[in-house]
């Protein structure tokens, strides 16, 4: 993989709707692929485009345990709604006893302390969850729209984190887009959702920022 061949595959997939690009990404992985959620709003598109190329894709949820009650409810409907192959970890130390030892949770102010907070709940189990399921190609529902941070990715890219090939089948979608897609196929979704390690959607997490890979290994 060079980066001729990012440069090829980009140009060549940007006029392709996502359910093909979601089979080529499966067909080039070779048996090796997994799709990555985290439950959040539109998250249904991604899960069902993976499911509808193959059915029993491993899905990668880091469940860090400060989830709101109601995305636990969508993870099971979607779960027993798509047949999830859902292969779920969590970290190794408990909501519970990280508030007690180190407090609530980081606020925007404290850039550090977040970043710690996302390498000891979510990057490191993901980490984890990404070695014992060895991906080649990794497809998220990374869209360009999020925030800042994504504007100059593309479709497709080399992941430096975690050693695979990232796929963004939705990349180009915008809301409008990924809305009238659960609307055509039905699928639910769910607005009541937050992301203790990010604390602000402008920000990054570390799953697809190149801090992620040094602040779980430092």
């Amino acid at each position: 993989m060079t980066t001729a061949d990012l440069a090829r595959w980009n140009t060549e997939l940007r006029s392709q709707t996502p359910l093909e690009i979601v089979r080529w990404a499966i067909d080039y992985a070779g048996g090796r692929a997994l799709v990555s959620t985290n439950f959040r709003p539109y998250e249904a598109a991604i899960l069902h485009l993976a499911v509808q190329v193959q059915p029993d894709i491993p899905v990668l949820w880091v469940d860090h345990g400060y989830n709101r009650p109601a995305t636990y409810r969508h993870a099971e409907l979607l779960r027993e709604r798509l047949k999830l192959n859902l292969k779920s970890y969590v970290p190794r130390i408990t909501a519970a006893h990280r508030d007690a030892i180190h407090g609530p949770i980081p606020t925007t102010d404290d850039e550090a302390g977040l970043k710690r907070f996302s390498a000891v709940m979510k990057l490191e189990p993901f980490q984890r969850g990404m070695r014992e399921l060895a991906p080649t190609v990794w497809i998220t529902a990374l869209r360009r729209v999020q925030n800042p941070n994504r504007a100059g990715l593309d479709i497709v890219s080399r992941d430096e984190n975690f050693g695979a090939l990232k796929v963004n089948p939705l990349f180009y979608f915008a809301d409008d887009d990924v809305e009238a897609y659960l609307a055509e196929h039905q699928l639910p979704n769910e607005w009541d959702y937050f992301d203790p390690a990010k604390a602000d959607e402008k920000r990054e997490c570390g799953l697809h920022a190149s801090w992620g890979k040094q602040a779980v290994n430092a």
